[in-house]
């Protein structure tokens, strides 16, 4: 198992900035892709961001590119996303994900059996 600690979530007017944070102290996190998905009120769930393993390789949903940055720490074994010019459609839960990977150049795909969920931090953009 692994947990994921998501922080950084929080009301913000459009145009503004949040970093959501999202650390782990298990051992298998170090050798994780790492993803961002967020989930609207009556929507599904929808993927943001990844992250390969070794902090070399991203992936960004087109809504998102140019806007929002992903990044990883090592040693601090934690994955932020740094979110800019924030929109009310923005608005979401957002959830930090990590799947167990073998190629470190792999940013995820996140369906299967060794993937792992946070619980969630809820960003609100008003306008």
């Amino acid at each position: 198992q692994v947990q994921l600690d998501e922080s950084g979530g929080g009301l913000v007017q459009a145009g503004g900035s949040l970093r959501l944070s999202c650390a782990s102290s298990s051992p298998t996190f170090s050798s994780a892709a790492v993803g961002w998905f967020r989930q609207a009120p009556g929507k599904e769930r929808e993927f943001v961001a990844a992250v390969s393993w070794n902090a070399i390789r991203t992936s960004y949903a087109d809504s998102v590119k140019g806007r929002f940055t992903i990044s990883r720490n090592l040693a601090q074994k934690t994955v932020f996303l740094q979110m800019n010019r924030l929109k009310p459609d923005d608005t979401a839960v957002y959830y930090c994900v990590a799947e167990e990977v073998g190629d470190p150049y792999y940013t995820g795909s996140y369906y299967g059996s060794k993937i792992y969920w946070g619980q969630g931090t809820q960003v609100t953009v008003s306008s």
